[in-house]
């Protein structure tokens, strides 16, 4: 199995240690900008969402004169989050409670919990708890002024849209205009798969932002030492394919696939059975929790394996009930899910998730990488691996299979930038030689200003940026399967994404976006920035400091001034000044080609030729744009070939510049036709 992406964390415990008021650095950040009255909080699953909310909502209930604090989650099990909490033995001033009564994420009918809310804001208890679907169902009977002086927090915020179709996202919409009610928003993933946004610009720019990354989480962590991400490719049925990639020495969650997916063998109990075989030998199941025990075929131990595909009324809660009791590492081995452990479920000792089959939503991804990266004693490692069906040549749907192949890589090629350290950027002006702060890069603004709004997409709004890049299918499986040149992908398809997502930036501030977000992209690709005192004794440096479009010291500069950020890329075995590496550099490498390479190594030269046919076989016809972009690339390969690029070449490159070659000729032509009549 081949990891796209494989992270080395400090383990320097700072994302877990608490401050004299019981928060951890996020919940810490979070509480600072509790006066504002609507607050948007992206940050990964584990790190403590649930009790900055309780913070936040006892400080607006105490102190900033809010009634009450209604809190929409979007499942019931997630409503287990909000439970009583005695926040006062860790410092806070107050604790967290919610009455029986108002606590609504229980089984029974949304007839009986919309007339529990409803009784809720009637009365003067402070605090409720409830699902997206009882909130959905209770603004429309409740008068939107009853909530004015209410703080209304939705959990797991991605599940809200500014479609027209969702209600989630219209009741929003109409507190922000209707009502004074504060807002507190909380996901672990600010992506839909449907690519809708979650909120109309004009709204999201009325939330303060407070962002905490997967990297700062994972690297302030005590324990776990590493994550990677990687996929395997099977063909025939996946289940021949598992010995290969389960370990059952391991904490395991595997995700078997949908039944309606490729992937299924349409039966999810035999599947289960199977698994269970590959584990070992079913000796028992227990029948007051539901649990079985399989012992293990290396050495003879006894798993202990949970059934939630099982969906028997009798059988699941059984199971459910016995994993929210786990203690400790002991009490469970291997969770067998379909549709569940993803989203808020919680288990900490889960070393490895095993996703079989193409998962069409990021946020899914999201969350189920989530359900390993919690941090416990013992446990070093996380991985997360996708066991994908490898196309068939034969087959006829083999552009089906392809798509799915590719769009799995995708996600991993997102999730490997949402893992790596944040890149972020500071003016140059504003520098004044100081020690940077790690993984921090200064943009020259000598020329031409940095504008705010610039500097806050680029140090808050990559991934938004990149999710929406990488919705585009046709991009990015090209940039993959490297059937265009890197140019298509920076300087056609990226700067179109950006101004879709920012419509009011000018020209000039695109491009800063633009190449800023090239060189980050870049910079987790080689690795990360190494700072000067971390550089191996005999390491080469290539070059000198020099002017880049990012703001490199300037050959004009006194030696003694030309002190640049002391941090540095590797590449290959060479190390180069951050400040040194040019915009023309990262313009002519994929920034994909990491997955290139792994797909290259992890199938054959045929079956690769079979997937680059199909992708080029789906490519729409080539754009004026485009070729006019691959005229200097079509005269250089002129140049340093003697002859014109070919379209029966073998590499798809070659034929996509010789496509590029036939259109500018036509269109020559078309010109020259026009003149004569």
């Amino acid at each position: 199995m081949e990891n796209i992406l494989q992270v080395t964390y400090a383990q320097n415990g700072q994302s877990s240690a608490i401050n004299s008021m019981g928060m951890r650095e996020m919940q810490a950040r979070a509480f600072a900008q509790r006066n504002s009255p609507y607050l948007l909080i992206k940050a990964p699953p584990a790190c403590g969402k649930s009790r900055a909310l309780m913070f936040l909502g006892l400080d607006k209930l105490l102190n900033q004169g809010l009634r009450k604090v209604i809190v929409a989650v979007p499942e019931m099990s997630i409503g287990a989050s909000f439970k009583d909490t005695a926040l006062t033995e860790y410092g806070f001033f107050a604790n967290w409670q919610v009455k029986p009564e108002n606590n609504l994420c229980i089984h029974g009918g949304e007839k009986s919990k919309v007339a529990a809310f409803k009784r809720f804001m009637e009365r003067d208890d402070p605090i409720l708890v409830c699902t997206h679907a009882t909130l959905r169902f209770a603004f429309d009977e409740v008068d939107i002024a009853s909530f004015n002086d209410c703080l209304i927090a939705i959990d797991e915020f991605h599940h809200v849209s500014a479609s027209e179709d969702s209600r989630l996202g219209a009741l929003l919409d109409g507190l922000i205009q209707q009502s004074n009610a504060h807002i507190v928003a909380m996901t672990g993933s600010y992506f839909r798969g449907d690519t809708v946004p979650i909120l109309t610009p004009e709204d999201e720019a009325k939330f303060t932002k407070v962002t905490y990354t997967y990297y700062e989480q994972l690297n302030g962590y005590q324990h776990l030492k590493s994550l990677g991400i990687g996929y395997h490719f099977y063909q025939g049925q996946y289940i021949g394919a598992l010995p290969s990639v389960l370990d059952a020495s391991l904490k395991t969650i595997i995700h078997i696939p949908n039944v309606n997916s490729g992937e299924s063998t349409k039966d999810k109990h035999t599947e289960v059975d199977a698994i269970l075989d590959v584990l070992g030998e079913v000796q028992s199941k227990d029948p007051d929790t539901g649990i079985y025990l399989v012992k293990r075929h290396e050495d003879g131990k006894r798993l202990k394996v949970a059934n939630l595909v099982d969906d028997d009324a009798n059988e699941r809660p059984k199971v459910q009930a016995y994993l929210r009791t786990i203690q400790s590492a002991d009490d469970m081995d291997i969770i067998i899910a379909l549709g569940m452990a993803k989203e808020g479920f919680d288990w900490p000792y889960c070393e490895h998730v095993l996703t079989i089959g193409y998962r069409s939503s990021l946020t899914e991804v999201v969350q189920i990488i989530g359900r390993a990266t919690r941090d416990c004693p013992g446990k070093t490692h996380a991985q997360f691996t996708n066991l994908i069906a490898q196309p068939d040549a034969q087959d006829d749907d083999v552009k089906v299979s392809v798509n799915n192949m590719l769009k799995a890589i995708t996600t991993s090629l997102l999730m490997e930038q949402i893992l790596a350290p944040s890149i972020q950027f500071k003016p140059r002006s504003q520098w004044t030689g100081e020690v940077l702060p790690p993984n921090t890069v200064l943009v020259g603004d000598e020329t031409v200003p940095v504008s705010q709004t610039v500097l806050n997409i680029l140090n808050g709004g990559k991934e938004e940026i990149l999710a929406a890049l990488m919705a585009k299918e046709k991009v990015v499986k090209e940039a993959i399967t490297e059937t265009a040149p890197p140019e298509v992908f920076t300087q056609l398809e990226l700067p179109s994404v950006i101004q879709e997502l920012y419509p009011d930036l000018l020209p000039h501030e695109i491009e800063q976006v633009r190449s800023g977000l090239l060189q980050s992209m870049y910079i987790n690709q080689q690795g990360g920035l190494i700072h000067e005192s971390d550089l191996p004794p005999n390491a080469e440096i290539v070059g000198g400091p020099r002017p880049t479009s990012t703001g490199g010291t300037g050959p004009d500069v006194p030696k003694d001034e030309a002190t640049a950020s002391k941090q540095f890329l590797k590449i290959g075995e060479k190390f180069i000044n951050i400040d040194n590496l040019s915009i023309d550099l990262i313009e002519s490498v994929n920034p994909f080609h990491g997955a290139y390479e792994i797909l290259s190594k992890s199938v054959t030269a045929t079956m690769l030729k079979t997937i680059q046919e199909a992708v080029s076989a789906s490519k729409s016809q080539l754009s004026e744009e485009e070729a006019v972009m691959l005229w200097p690339r079509i005269k250089e390969f002129t140049q340093q070939n003697q002859r014109a690029p070919s379209l029966h070449a073998p590499d798809p490159i070659e034929v996509r510049l010789a496509e590029a070659l036939a259109y500018i000729k036509q269109k020559k032509q078309q010109s020259a036709a026009k003149q004569e009549s």
